[in-house]
């Protein structure tokens, strides 16, 4: 078979790839923004759900104690696989993932929605590597694609969502050929989401300040706060998986978290802090919130996930840093929906080691207007989050991992 034939035959075979990996996700993703919609709205109109956390937390854990395998490890499993190819994504990890995130909203467990989306579509994707007869090399291309079709899809910037894929991925292990793919499958899968009546939060920001001496300031030391806050977020996360882990039968890990959730739910007073949080979001770009509704919804999704309900992290870090940038109105002069934008994205960047997304997802969700901000915010933030992030299995290379490790070595002499 000649060159030229060959190049056309894999042009075609990854085109087809993308469409019907991009078309399959972005449905999967509507379906499940659709069903998390649902029974947000049900938990908030039958309020009493919430004292079953704790059964619904032992179904959900023994659902992946006995069913669930590897994929358990959720999204540190596509990025194993991608680092270190040994076999291919179980497809049980879309329904596991979808049915255990939706029985945690509906009860009222504080999480996100980013790890089910990518994992539901790392899982779709996946199917694709014995189906086309794909190589390794292939076959890291397409878990790139699954990860940026579900979070392009979930969140409606798919700009945002192929930068990430490569991002998390670590970009000098990227190819020239990943990228294109990656774009492809997330517009794809953002516009089938579009297509099938899903609508994405949209927030303003109706105050940009000029750049001066004053306002980059303001914006470095905010960016310091955001990146203390995301490697808070991340220690105690662990802190936390290292106390259930003493609960040597899985199945209780929620069990007993959820008896706790539904005690600290009660003394709150309040369902603002559990579920995905939005309308406190938005209300953090309108005027002031609580001064501790960021530390609130951080202990309570680091505990929740921690005892092994599922979600994402992505939209609670986007609750803690948008309220938490509210708060800072009281100590840095830049406009509150400004702040909160800042906070939404930099808290992000932190704690999932990935600035350049950040900055792209500010971009995206706030305008270019708030990029200059949006981006000094992220970048401090990303620097000083600390050596680990939420993802155990990311890559740890660079400039940023040879400072920290330098502090150590210094630390343990």
């Amino acid at each position: 078979m000649s060159t030229a034939k060959t190049h056309i035959i894999n042009l075609i075979k990854w085109i087809a790839i993308c469409i019907i990996a991009g078309v399959l996700i972005g449905a999967a993703s509507a379906f499940f923004l659709s069903s998390l919609d649902f029974v947000t709205n049900w938990r908030e109109n039958h309020l009493w759900i919430i004292y079953t956390l704790p059964v619904i937390g032992f179904l959900i854990g023994a659902m992946y104690y006995y069913l669930g395998g590897d994929t358990k490890k959720g999204n540190n499993l596509l990025l194993e696989e991608h680092n270190d190819p040994q076999s291919k994504i179980p497809l049980k990890m879309a329904p596991l993932v979808y049915i255990g995130t939706i029985l945690t909203h509906l009860a009222g467990g504080s999480a996100g929605r980013e790890g089910t989306a990518v994992q539901m579509g790392g899982a779709i994707a996946d199917q694709f590597t014995s189906l086309f007869k794909l190589d390794e090399k292939q076959r890291k291309t397409i878990l790139i694609i699954g990860i940026s079709a579900g979070f392009a899809a979930v969140f409606g910037t798919p700009i945002a969502g192929a930068i990430f894929a490569l991002e998390i991925m670590l970009f000098k292990n990227i190819r020239i050929a990943d990228v294109i793919p990656s774009f492809a499958a997330a517009y794809i899968a953002h516009f089938t989401c579009l297509y099938l009546g899903i609508h994405h939060t949209t927030y303003l920001i109706n105050t940009i300040p000029k750049i001066s001496a004053i306002t980059m300031v303001s914006t470095f030391l905010a960016g310091l706060i955001f990146g203390l806050t995301a490697m808070f977020f991340t220690r105690l996360n662990n802190l936390w998986s290292w106390i259930f882990t003493k609960i040597k039968y899985e199945p209780l890990r929620p069990f007993i978290g959820g008896v706790v959730l539904v005690i600290a739910i009660g003394l709150l007073g309040t369902t603002k802090h559990i579920g995905l949080g939005i309308p406190t979001i938005m209300d953090s770009f309108n005027g002031p919130v609580g001064k501790y509704d960021f530390l609130i919804k951080l202990l309570l999704t680091t505990f929740t996930l921690s005892a092994g309900f599922k979600g994402g992290e992505v939209t609670p870090l986007f609750f803690i840093g948008a309220t938490l940038g509210n708060a800072l109105i009281w100590l840095i002069p830049l406009p509150i929906a400004l702040l909160a934008s800042m906070g939404f994205v930099a808290v992000f960047a932190g704690a999932t080691h990935c600035s350049i997304a950040s900055i792209a997802l500010g971009i995206e969700m706030f305008g270019v207007e708030a990029g200059i901000f949006i981006g000094i915010a992220s970048v401090v933030s990303y620097f000083t989050s600390g050596a680990s992030g939420i993802y155990s299995a990311q890559l740890k290379e660079g400039a940023k991992f040879q400072f920290y490790n330098y502090i150590k070595r210094i630390s343990d002499l």
